[in-house]
């Protein structure tokens, strides 16, 4: 990427949350089964639901994934709960009964993570007396569909 925006973090962030999502989960080592894989007849799969099939996440996707986890380290808790919240799908409900902010407020925390990730990204450097509003201000000025 040579520009990040907001937008762009907010698409990787949830493209990471998929990914993440599809991985399969962790074995404990060292336990197995002895017992012979049962096979079906036709007559026991009449009333069953077909078993979905899981698509493994690419390794491409698996390593943007693993670098996008490390972006919301150096936030607030608070904001890089909202941010991976959002970034698995949650409702603003949701996120705000998680939170314990009120829906403008967690917005508002979610866009200003979002755009200081996309500083960070860049390798632009903020000045920390900076208020929330002007950071987003200066995100606006690079990404107007913010």
């Amino acid at each position: 990427m040579d520009r990040w925006t907001p937008s762009l973090v907010e698409a990787h962030l949830s493209e990471a949350a998929f990914v993440l999502k599809r991985l399969p989960e962790p074995r404990l080592r060292g336990y197995f089964s002895t017992w012979p894989e049962i096979i079906h007849s036709f007559a026991d799969q009449v009333g069953q639901e077909p078993k979905r099939m899981r698509v493994l996440p690419s390794p491409q996707a698996i390593s943007r994934m693993e670098q996008t986890l490390t972006w919301t380290a150096g936030l607030d808790p608070v904001d890089g709960k909202i941010v991976w919240l959002r970034a698995y799908g949650y409702r603003w409900r949701e996120v705000c009964r998680a939170v314990g902010l009120q829906r403008a407020s967690a917005h508002h925390h979610w866009v200003y993570s979002l755009c200081l990730i996309a500083h960070r990204l860049n390798n632009r450097r903020l000045n920390p007396r900076l208020s929330m509003q002007q950071v987003i201000d200066l995100a606006r000025a690079d990404d107007p569909a913010l």
